[in-house]
């Protein structure tokens, strides 16, 4: 199974890497997330800020479509 999401994930790099449209939209996904990460790690209750943090990526996900 790992060898598979290895070479998943190399392949998405490298599309990542020859598209400086789609390194942009990485760079921001990547920020988020470690602003996610950061309010996580800050909080007092980490489970609940990580269930908060899971929720907000699924409304985003899943708003347009509802």
């Amino acid at each position: 199974m790992s060898f598979l999401l290895r070479h998943i994930a190399r392949y998405a790099a490298q599309k990542l890497a020859s598209d400086p449209r789609l390194r942009e939209k990485a760079a921001k996904a990547a920020r988020v997330v470690v602003g996610e990460a950061r309010q996580i790690g800050r909080g007092e209750d980490r489970a609940r800020a990580a269930g908060q943090a899971v929720r907000r990526a699924m409304k985003k996900l899943w708003g347009d479509r509802a």
